[in-house]
């Protein structure tokens, strides 16, 4: 009779030894265990199951925290204003027309006059920096809020909620398109913008007690000019351009200058408050005679009471150079 206490040993079998191939055709598919990938079908479901949840859940959370974001965001006003925001409350400027966007760290324009190619080059560029300003209307195809431009001048009142200042871009003569910007005659013309700030409003130098000492002698008696007509005060309201050559030579070089239609950008253009349809407005400077075959370094500077200046920073001012060539 057989012990009951007595353990049975029992003795297992290695696996058999299958090739590589064999191997991998087992983990695709186990016929005899119905395995699939190394899962049976119940345990994929579930795995499935609760990967589809748990995403499901994160893409949830995530949605809900995009919403309550954009709820503290206004698509018209910036939360951060002036000050408060990165770029701060004193405004820069910028020029047009600007090299090519593969040249990026250039800031020269340099053309030959007798040369049609290259003066068709550079009066495309401005050319397309000026379409937005040219659109008008509202058909198909027209500049968004195009139809809320109207004339403004120093009488304007106050704009209507939904109006802007229009910038007739058309009557920068001879900085027009019609005379290709006066490339061709040697003259070039160069457009300068004050860059927008939220709700920034100048604070102009409209009389002759307050004028800085660096201030070009040429701008204060042109200023001195304006306030002396009481009909002229209302002209003072204005954030004055100068552009000058940055060191001697450029200054010798640079030759005479026109500010067109005015020497500087008029204060009823602000603030900016993001209505449809705005536009900055411009100064087309007008290099009549600059030395040709030189390059000129030229530095222009926006005036007002509260602009700071600073070369290093280029706060209040922007540089360029310019090079004429009839060769």
């Amino acid at each position: 009779m057989a012990d009951k206490t007595k353990v049975t040993e029992q003795y297992y079998a290695p696996p058999p030894d299958l090739g590589k191939w064999e191997s991998f055709r087992i983990f695709l598919y186990n016929s005899e265990t119905g395995q699939f990938l190394g899962r049976t079908g119940s345990s994929w479901a579930k795995i499935l199951l609760f990967y589809l949840i748990f995403y499901a859940i994160l893409v949830g959370f995530f949605a809900a925290m995009l919403a309550i974001f954009y709820q503290t965001l206004d698509s018209k006003m910036p939360k951060w204003q002036m000050d408060a925001s990165l770029i701060g409350s004193n405004p820069g400027l910028g020029f047009r027309p600007m090299p090519e966007s593969a040249n990026v760290e250039s800031t020269l324009i340099y053309y030959r006059a007798n040369d049609k190619g290259s003066v068709l080059r550079w009066a495309q560029v401005i050319d397309d920096f000026l379409e937005p300003y040219r659109k008008k209307g509202s058909g198909a195809g027209e500049a968004a809020g195009a139809e809320n431009r109207v004339a403004c001048d120093f009488g304007t009142s106050a704009l209507g909620e939904r109006q802007v200042c229009d910038v007739p871009v058309d009557a920068f003569n001879p900085c027009t398109a019609a005379r290709q910007y006066n490339y061709e005659e040697g003259g070039p013309c160069v457009f300068l913008k004050l860059n927008k700030i939220f709700n920034w409003i100048p604070a102009p130098y409209n009389t002759t007690e307050d004028l800085p000492a660096t201030m070009p002698e040429d701008l204060k008696q042109h200023i001195k000019g304006l306030v002396s007509y009481p009909s002229g005060q209302p002209k003072a309201n204005t954030v004055w351009v100068t552009c000058e050559g940055e060191n001697p030579a450029d200054v010798e070089n640079i030759g005479p200058i026109q500010y067109i239609p005015a020497r500087g950008f008029p204060a009823y253009y602000y603030p900016f408050t993001n209505k449809e349809g705005y536009l900055s407005p411009l100064v087309a400077v007008l290099f009549e005679k600059p030395r040709t075959g030189v390059l000129i370094n030229i530095e222009c500077k926006a005036w007002a009471k509260n602009i700071f200046y600073d070369r290093y920073e280029r706060r209040g001012s922007v540089h360029f150079e310019l090079m004429v060539d009839r060769s």
